[in-house]
């Protein structure tokens, strides 16, 4: 019997844990929304720098949120991120933005609007869908606190470095281990340390060190985490 999600998990971590590929994997097998929050971060950073805004400018960066248009699909088998009606999914992943999205993260205006765009995704979706899948750095510990089960993936640096380098290549965009090592390196220490909604654990979230998982390996843990707490039931189809 096909069986569906009900309710939020909720999927916290550092970049190249693996993130991304476990939460639309987990939605899609569930027949549950998905949210890439990072995604969203990533959108307003590209217009900040279409904008020619010095992303270390709070105020400047604040300013261009009033008259930002930014939608997000939640198919987990299509996401989408459309920046004022474009699809800027690809160049939301570039180097530029890469390199530029922690300080415009930590910008609270930033998050305060975002995080507001957030819940309501996520309160919509459990409406139409009953279950969504959000994934980001915040999500347990400011986004949904509530979130019916929050995971917290890890993984050693430079086991998701590699990860990183092998996803960029594959995607056309030059790297190389040391690059994309020393930038993952910098952003644990940026959003970490960051005032608003730093990248931390919450108190409830379930670890889970994927540095020697592969996906089945971690899907099959997470999917194992949702069933005990009793978040999957029956479709009903009409």
């Amino acid at each position: 019997m096909e069986q569906v999600l009900r309710g939020v998990v909720a999927i916290d971590g550092p970049s190249g844990t693996g993130k991304s590929t476990v939460a639309k994997r987990l939605a899609l097998q569930l027949d549950a929304a998905y949210l890439d929050t990072g995604a969203m971060y990533r959108a307003v950073t590209l217009a900040a720098l279409r904008a020619g805004v010095d992303v270390h400018d709070a105020a400047a960066v604040a300013a261009l949120l009033p008259e930002l248009e930014l939608r997000v699909g939640i198919d987990p088998g299509a996401p989408t991120v459309r920046l004022d009606g474009e699809d800027v999914a690809a160049e939301v992943r570039g180097s530029a933005v890469t390199l530029a999205v922690s300080p415009v993260s930590a910008i609270p205006a930033v998050r305060g609007y975002l995080v507001a765009k957030q819940r309501r995704i996520i309160d919509e979706a459990l409406a139409e869908a009953g279950g969504i899948v959000v994934e980001g750095r915040d999500i347990g510990s400011a986004v949904a606190p509530e979130a019916g089960l929050k995971i917290y993936l890890t993984a050693a640096a430079g086991t998701r470095a590699r990860r990183r380098t092998a996803q960029d290549s594959a995607a056309g965009r030059d790297t190389t281990v040391d690059a994309t090592l020393a930038d993952v390196r910098r952003r644990d220490a940026f959003d970490s340390s960051r005032a608003a909604s730093p990248l931390r654990k919450a108190p409830d979230a379930v670890e889970v060190d994927t540095t020697e998982l592969d996906v089945t390996g971690v899907l099959d843990q997470l999917r194992s985490l949702v069933d005990e707490r009793g978040m999957v039931m029956p479709a009903v189809r009409a």
